[in-house]
């Protein structure tokens, strides 16, 4: 069987420049990186083109510079955080494109790293321009990209480069890819989706493509308040879209005729105001008084929830049940996670996660480390689960 995507596996490293996209928008603070979990995701590729006696030209953006070079978002800092993980010393280029560039990569060695600066202080980034894309290419024999998180944008060294140099993926890109094939490409059956988050306007098509896919669909979080108000249901003050109570009912409609079987919450948790320890009280979905706002599922839909968990073989997770970040909204949301955790562990489900606040949950209910797979990239992530072609992936296909 031949692979869709060209891996390291495949690729001529020794004594070769190796372009290597990663991410490395960490959060920085006084010009030290405060958490370094993304450098931590890259660090195996770049230690293994480095062994393999590739020259490591780390290629990376750092935050919405405005049009051109500033102190603010430069990349000098990362170096050093890089250096301190990977255990080896990392040079800096103050330029990703030009004579900076080309020199700093004339002085390399085999097995030397090397961190060129931020791609977008060139505007020829974010448009794709090919003429950034030439000078970059002109650097490197190999192009590796490492950072799905950007996949998702078609920029130049995203997407450009790779059509320019002999292209593959990184290991953390790879494993993304396993993962995602798991989840919905070739998913082992029947696979049930979680979709929380606060609204269903940002994730129709998510839901759309979710309802072709999957054999059970749950609906958390405050989406789930505008599902049960298109049914009829009063839901107080809850988050709630109402003018987008048809399209609930249309998203209802569709899942029926795709065989698609719909979970919705039967309780709730509801409380007069958000805030930390509040006095809350639990209601079927039918009793929510008009000064109470609906925060989390109840123990009812939990027990639900975990029956179908024990019923399926994949789950794929995207945002949570409640206001997690706010006690004692968490219940449910931990629960549900814990019980995804114990059934991975145990070899009866395979568990892929993603998004940044079910990613927070998920640490936070200290099971991340038991899911089959937990994705850090938000945006990329999403549109992958609302079925698109991700620019900086479709360019590493095996031609």
């Amino acid at each position: 069987m031949s692979k869709p995507f060209r891996t390291l596996d495949d690729a001529d490293l020794s004594g070769n420049r190796v372009l290597l996209r990663v991410d490395l928008n960490v959060p920085t603070e006084n010009g030290r990186v405060t958490d370094a979990t993304r450098i931590e995701r890259v660090a195996s590729t770049i230690e293994e083109i480095a062994n393999k006696g590739g020259k490591v030209i780390l290629l990376a953006h750092f935050g919405r510079p405005k049009g051109g070079p500033d102190e603010a978002n430069s990349l000098r800092p990362v170096a050093a955080a890089v250096a301190d993980i990977v255990k080896r010393p990392v040079a800096f280029a103050s330029d990703c494109i030009g004579q900076v560039a080309v020199d700093a990569i004339a002085r390399m060695k085999n097995g030397d790293i090397l961190l060129l600066e931020n791609t977008r202080f060139h505007k020829g980034e974010e448009k794709n321009d090919p003429a950034l894309v030439a000078e970059l290419a002109k650097l490197a024999d190999v192009y590796v990209n490492d950072a799905f998180s950007a996949a998702h944008r078609a920029h130049a060294s995203t997407e450009g480069v790779a059509h320019k140099l002999p292209a593959y993926c990184g290991r953390a890109m790879q494993a993304e890819l396993e993962a995602l094939t798991i989840a919905l490409g070739t998913p082992q059956r029947p696979v049930a989706a979680i979709v929380g988050g606060a609204k269903v306007s940002t994730k129709l098509e998510l839901l759309g493509n979710l309802i072709k896919k999957v054999d059970i669909l749950i609906i958390g979080g405050g989406m789930a308040n505008t599902f049960l108000f298109a049914q009829g249901k009063a839901v107080g003050k809850s988050l709630c879209e109402r003018d987008m109570a048809d399209k609930a009912r249309e998203i209802l409609a569709e899942a029926k005729t795709a065989k698609c079987r719909i979970v919705l919450p039967v309780d709730a948790m509801v409380a007069k105001e958000l805030k930390p320890h509040v006095h809350a009280r639990v209601v079927d979905v039918d009793h929510v008084a008009d000064d109470e706002m609906i925060l989390d599922i109840g123990p009812k839909s939990v027990v639900a929830i975990e029956e179908v968990l024990g019923q399926i073989k994949t789950l794929v997770w995207n945002g949570p049940f409640g206001a997690f970040e706010t006690p004692p909204f968490e219940a449910a949301t931990f629960a549900i996670a814990k019980t995804a955790g114990f059934l991975t562990r145990d070899g009866k489900l395979k568990a892929i996660a993603g998004g940044g606040d079910t990613v927070a949950a998920l640490n936070e209910a200290g099971v991340a480390g038991q899911f089959t797979y937990v994705s850090a990239a938000g945006g990329a992530f999403l549109e992958w689960m609302e079925g698109k072609a991700l620019p900086g992936v479709e360019a590493l296909r095996a031609k």
